[in-house]
């Protein structure tokens, strides 16, 4: 970062820039990028079916497809129907074919400073020996698998050993307890489990096949264990079950083809977290999965595999580490950064040295992260030379602008274009952002649907709002890398997602609006839109005004009921530093809001805080925080990052209800 000064001619400056509306690319980054103007989105336009169809063709297929969609039976749409393709093999085999194994796919970071370089080469070598390991073992075409590790190579590794012979692979992440994986091994009857002997957090390692084992014992579907050594910690080892995955790679075949599959095979299955109902099995297939991510890789991201180094910091347990650290970047032949560890361990500044360290020239992490790099301070970022960087991106929710001017000035140095991506776990590959060299960005805006994606938003009858007027965000055309259903549970994916305005319209479940330029400021859920005296507001809104307050690092709103007003707004708030609430700044922060938003959404009750309850993958828990502020019993909490927060947050409720009564 270069020039930034001391954090008060920061605060000023981003002040200023507040009152900038849009950010153009820098002249030198449009003169150099992959897409220079909006005619790719006119040519999608035009036949999106067909345009999808061409970029599908970029992809190496065994059998490349005649049929593009196949919409006999909405909303089980299917594509490219006769073609047939291997993911592991557009992953791997023809970048080595095409004599790049030598370069690297990932540069691996431990986070106590160990480092490894895996080529393309080494994966196609790996993932051969893995594939032929798990076949050793009985597992084949249509058999899942579950795969529950930390960040490390081998999660790769085992990822495209599913692939490369048809077996579906379930992914956990490697954070959620041993129940968790239980649940979902259990709902997919999985067939093999690939873990680990222990995993490493922020200095300390904590057995996990020994957790595994006290929980999947009996799974009747479960019939092998493979044991990634990896921390050394002892593992007992169950005869005729267990299996350590170096020695099964050993005794496997040095080749192992992959096998041809066809487009609509299973790839993968994913499982939603923080519902109080039983997990959603999304299923992802193969062929329009590998178009969407491939796609939107490259060009959303400016990717040049030859030049490029990249980093997303989410994990592979979720859906953007699937998508954006596996299949997007290795169907690309990119170089990417992995690390294992915290962002702030071993010290606060580890993602900008390693950005230094590797080289790294495109960066995508989460609003969560970036706020909570705010509230450490420019010094973390200072110390570092991120000169290399050209392109940020921002994934997993929307992004309040002074956020969004942080990352832009103190990251980015000014000159960087920023991706604000909107997607979900359901779409497999980015919907909504700006196309870096084409598009002005909007700061706190995600951008406008992609070529080829149909995005508008509708009122409850199905009809477009007018611009600037809320609604809810909908997809009306099919697209490759969408879902194909819930596994095994068609009647859920039915009145999930195309139950309310019928069955070939897409209702994400997002509150939108989308400007006159058809720009998309995603707001929140559905379920996170407030209704003050009947004015429908969203917790984002109100959230971006508070966390606009100098003082302010971070906030989470939720609705409580009230007898005058219907609801009215809560305010959980975290402060910059070592900061402690007072009324007076509580009396400041409303009326900030109200300057801001107006009156009726100044927060009624602010609840100062040091945490809030997040999923692993950052995003906040507001139905947690609504069951807390009411007194309610506690929702599930398993799939939090930090579970004891709520307990924090319940003895600061009652305290603050004791106090006031």
């Amino acid at each position: 970062m270069a020039g930034a000064g001391t954090e008060e001619q920061l605060a000023q400056r981003l002040e200023e820039l507040l009152a900038v509306e849009r950010f153009a690319p820098p002249e030198s980054f449009t003169e150099h990028a992959l897409i220079k103007d909006r005619s790719v989105h006119e040519a999608a336009a035009a036949d999106p079916v067909a345009w999808w169809a061409e970029q599908a063709r970029t992809l190496d297929w065994f059998k490349e497809p005649t049929v593009a969609l196949d919409d006999s039976n909405p909303p089980f749409y299917q594509w490219f129907t006769d073609g047939t393709i291997n993911a592991s093999h557009v992953c791997v085999d023809r970048h080595v074919a095409a004599g790049n194994g030598d370069r690297v796919a990932f540069h691996w970071y431990g986070e106590e400073g160990e480092q490894r370089d895996i080529t393309y080469a080494d994966l196609h070598r790996d993932v051969q020996r893995m594939a032929g390991a798990l076949k050793a073992r009985g597992i084949g075409r249509g058999d899942v698998v579950g795969i529950y590790l930390p960040m490390i190579p081998e999660v790769v590794v085992a990822m495209l050993a599913c692939a490369r012979i048809g077996a579906p692979h379930n992914v956990v992440f490697g954070g959620f307890s041993a129940e968790s994986v239980r649940e979902r091994m259990e709902f997919s009857d999985a067939k093999a489990l690939i873990t680990v002997d222990g995993a490493r957090r922020k200095g300390k390692t904590a057995p996990v096949k020994v957790n595994v084992d006290e929980v999947m014992g009996d799974l009747p579907a479960l019939e092998t264990i493979f044991v990634v050594r990896h921390t050394g910690v002892d593992t007992p080892m169950t005869d005729g079950r267990d299996v350590w995955v170096h020695e099964a790679m050993e005794a496997a075949p040095a080749e192992v083809p992959a096998e041809e599959l066809p487009a609509e095979h299973p790839l993968f299955i994913l499982y939603s977290s923080g519902s109080t109902a039983k997990p959603k099995g999304i299923l992802h297939t193969t062929g329009g999965y590998l178009t969407g991510v491939a796609w939107t890789h490259k060009y959303v991201f400016d990717l040049k595999p030859e030049e490029d180094v990249w980093f997303c910091s989410a994990d592979v347990g979720w859906i953007t580490g699937h998508s954006y650290i596996v299949y997007g970047p290795l169907a690309n032949g990119a170089t990417s950064v992995m690390y294992e560890g915290a962002p702030d361990y071993p010290h606060k500044g580890i993602w900008w040295e390693l950005c230094e360290k590797s080289g790294a020239t495109i960066f995508y992490t989460a609003p969560t992260a970036i706020r909570a790099c705010m509230k450490w301070g420019v010094e973390h970022v200072e110390p570092h030379d991120l000169s290399k960087l050209r392109l940020l991106g921002t994934v997993g929710e929307p992004i309040n602008p002074k956020a969004w001017l942080w990352y832009h000035e103190v990251v980015g140095d000014g000159r960087c274009p920023i991706v604000d991506t909107w997607w979900q776990t359901e779409t497999g590959a980015i919907m909504i952002t700006t196309l870096p060299g084409a598009q002005d960005a909007k700061p706190g805006i995600a951008g406008t649907p992609l070529p080829g994606i149909d995005a508008a938003v509708l009122d409850e009858d199905g009809n477009e709002v007018p611009p600037n007027t809320q609604g809810l965000l909908s997809l009306r055309r099919p697209w490759p890398s969408m879902l194909r259903t819930l596994y095994r549970d068609d009647d859920r994916y039915l009145s999930t997602y195309w139950s309310r305005l019928g069955r070939e319209t897409y209702v994400v479940g997002d509150a939108a609006k989308m400007d006159d330029e058809g720009y998309v400021s995603v707001i929140g859920r559905i379920d996170d839109v407030l209704n003050v005296s009947g004015h429908r507001m969203s917790t984002a809104e109100i959230e971006s005004a508070i966390v606009s307050h100098e003082l302010v690092a971070e906030s989470a709103v939720i609705g409580q009921a009230d007898e005058d007003t219907g609801q009215s707004v809560a305010a959980f708030v975290i402060l910059q530093g070592d900061l402690e609430g007072t009324a007076e700044l509580e009396a400041d922060i409303r009326e900030h809001v109200a300057v801001r938003i107006g009156k009726l959404a100044r927060p009624k009750r602010i609840i100062w805080t040091d945490d809030l309850p997040k999923t692993r993958s950052g995003k906040i828990m507001r139905r947690l925080l609504r069951d807390i502020a009411e007194g309610r019993a506690l929702g599930d909490v398993t799939t939090l990052r930090d579970p004891g927060v709520m307990e924090e947050l319940q003895q600061l409720v009652a305290s603050e209800q004791s106090e006031s009564g």
